[in-house]
């Protein structure tokens, strides 16, 4: 037999699991989110730095890094820095989600003809 004092002691224990579900969920969906917006930067900062590539070895004309900003705006991010090496271009594309900074960087140019031991 239940003694008294135990009586809604369910409706306290359902309450708190609904609290612990909902904090978690509070303090989940903005990590998530910042995990979303990483990975569509990384596209941003792939595409960016594909098109300067594409300026730098003249397949489009233009300014390798002008480009290089206008595609990372498009895709929704900004160009924080850009390095052009010869032919090979180095972009960092950044954005703010959830009050945290994000960033990526990625790097295009022509292929390495050499191949992986070195030896043409």
């Amino acid at each position: 037999m239940k003694a008294q004092h135990e009586r809604g002691a369910g409706s306290v224990l359902a309450v708190a699991i609904i609290a612990a579900v909902l904090c978690l969920t509070v303090m989940l969906v903005p990590l998530y989110s910042v995990f979303a917006k990483k990975q569509s930067l990384a596209g941003a900062a792939d595409a960016a730095a594909l098109a300067a590539a594409d300026v730098r070895v003249g397949l489009e004309p233009g300014e390798p890094c002008a480009v290089a900003a206008r595609v990372a705006s498009a895709n929704g991010g900004r160009l924080a820095s850009c390095h052009v090496d010869g032919l090979v271009v180095t972009v960092r594309v950044t954005a703010t989600v959830a009050g945290f900074a994000v960033g990526v960087a990625a790097t295009a140019g022509p292929p390495d003809i050499r191949g992986p031991t070195g030896v043409e």
